[in-house]
């Protein structure tokens, strides 16, 4: 056919069936152990009285096969003559079917039934068989057709986009004798490793048209490689690193075959027999006592992992303990005893604070600081014993264990004595410290007045030279007061000689300076 060729890629094999809606699918291979787990390792719910399995008929109606008491500990199977002897179910609710079948291909259901609620967890169950590849089988892979070309056409074989040498298989050549059209079929043989897991492969058809050769191209098709487990590993998830008693721990077991295990057997420490479960194993609550090697491994017991789980503990114990009364100068010996899961050291503090002052350089406030020490953290409140306001202090800083640092910056008008209190569940204790007012010198105001200062000035020399000058006048008149008077007196003494003359003299004299 001159315009081209049809290509059509038959494929002998399949991949897994994915289906949508959060419908959990279970792969197995026929002939073995199909495991279809309830939950898919989610816990199940409280208050469970008992478990339920049916599956479901292409006309609706639902078949129950299997039921489970969670009170009586006891398993019963119904009379389904197809899965006769071929069932069992585990103490977490997961059903296996031994001699896996095609018509084993049903939608089953787990129904968790408690006093309130019915829980129904569905799962699709596919069964495959040789059409898988499976790993160091040399199988093949699938058919490349060409349809109705002409002239002849030549097909090559792709793995992930490269050229498949040599390639192994069968090709076959059709001649329509109607037409004179050829149908080309190649055949691929391919020996799987696990290098394949997601290999995509395709084939193309070149072919001549009269512009020259054309190529066409099928899609990819990418197979699932089955391969059985090599290898288990067993792993803790705890929610911390370090695991202590009452921690909460699940144990994860993981196959590397491919489809995984869906169940393990774990052994906790000193059991010899295991305990059924899916890869999954929760521990709740975890004992001190619970230290000890954990294993897991696949159902037939082979292929065990093993982990070392340490649980961590801590217990103090106080000799004396409660209160105790002693007299001061007694002495007193306090013994403090460990147990714990590995070497611990022991250290004694006492609740401390100590307390500083500085005046900062812009001379308007000061600073107090305190260090406190111990353990639990004590919590710091300072106080002003002036007003009995508290303070504000800086955000602490730790300056080595159990050692703590802050700073309060004031501003005192007046002296204030500040008390720092440290206090935790082992007691109190509490420092003073005097702190002196701020020095704030008075304001100058400015002189803005200096003709009126003049003037006072002036007036106030004013009245002191004039109160000079009035000194110095009745300094004066006094001094000639004297001259006259003594000169008085000597003469009226030599001519009079006569006491009451001199007394009238006297008097005379009085009046004349008046």
């Amino acid at each position: 056919m001159a315009a081209g060729a049809l290509l059509t890629v038959c494929v002998l094999s399949a991949t897994a069936l994915r289906t949508g809606f959060g419908l959990h699918t279970v792969s197995a291979i026929y002939g073995e152990t199909i495991d279809i787990s309830c939950g898919h390792g989610q816990e199940k719910p409280d208050g469970l009285l008992f478990g339920k399995w049916k599956y479901e008929q292409p006309d609706g109606n639902a078949v129950f096969v299997a039921t489970r008491s969670a009170v009586k500990n006891r398993t019963s199977f119904d009379d389904v003559p197809e899965y006769n002897g071929r069932l069992d179910l585990s103490e977490n609710y997961t059903l296996s079917i031994s001699n896996a079948r095609i018509t084993d291909e049903k939608r089953f259901v787990c129904m968790l039934i408690t006093e309130e609620n019915v829980f129904e967890v569905p799962s699709l169950v596919k069964v495959f068989i040789l059409s898988f590849i499976h790993l160091w089988s040399f199988v093949q892979v699938g058919d490349c057709i060409s349809k109705d070309s002409y002239p002849d056409t030549n097909i090559t074989w792709y793995r992930n986009g490269h050229v498949l040498f040599p390639v192994d298989g069968e090709s076959s050549k059709e001649r329509n004798s109607t037409s004179g059209l050829h149908n080309i079929r190649s055949s691929l043989q391919y020996m799987s490793s696990k290098n394949d897991i997601d290999a995509q492969f395709s084939c193309a058809v070149a072919y001549y048209m009269p512009n020259g050769m054309a190529v066409m191209e099928s899609d990819p098709v990418v197979f699932d490689i089955y391969y059985p487990t090599e290898k288990v590993t067993i792993h803790v998830q705890s929610p911390k690193k370090t695991i202590k008693e009452g921690d909460d721990i699940t144990l994860k077991c993981i196959g590397n075959g491919n489809p995984p295990p869906q169940e393990f057997l774990f052994y906790l420490p000193g059991q010899e027999e295991g305990i059924r479960s899916s890869s999954a194993y929760h521990i709740t609550d975890i004992k001190r006592n619970a230290t000890g090697d954990y294993k897991c491994s696949l159902l037939n017991k082979v292929m065990i992992a093993s982990t070392m789980v340490t649980v961590h503990y801590l217990d103090l114990s106080l000799t004396p303990s409660g209160d105790i009364t002693k007299q001061i100068g007694d002495s007193l010996s306090v013994s403090c005893i460990p147990s714990a899961s590995k070497n611990v050291s022991v250290t004694w503090m006492k609740p401390r604070i100590k307390l500083s002052k500085k005046t900062n350089t812009d001379g308007k406030s000061k600073t107090i600081f305190y260090e406190v020490d111990g353990f639990p953290k004590p919590e710091v409140q300072c106080v002003s014993l002036g007003n009995g306001v508290y303070l504000n202090k800086t955000e602490e800083t730790t300056l080595s264990n159990g050692r703590y640092a802050a700073k309060i910056i004031i501003s005192p008008e007046e002296n204030v004595t500040i008390i720092c209190s440290a206090e935790n569940k082992l007691g109190k204790e509490s420092h003073s410290l005097n702190i002196s007012a701020i020095s704030i010198p008075e304001p100058v105001e400015p002189n803005d007045r200096s003709g009126e200062s003049n003037d006072h000035a002036k007036l106030i020399v004013g009245i002191v030279v004039g109160l000079l000058l009035a000194a110095l006048v009745a300094g004066l008149a006094y001094w000639i007061y004297i001259k006259r008077s003594s000169s008085a007196s000597k003469h009226v003494g030599k001519e009079l000689g006569n006491t009451e003359e001199n007394k009238k003299l006297e008097e005379n004299n009085h009046k004349s300076e008046a």
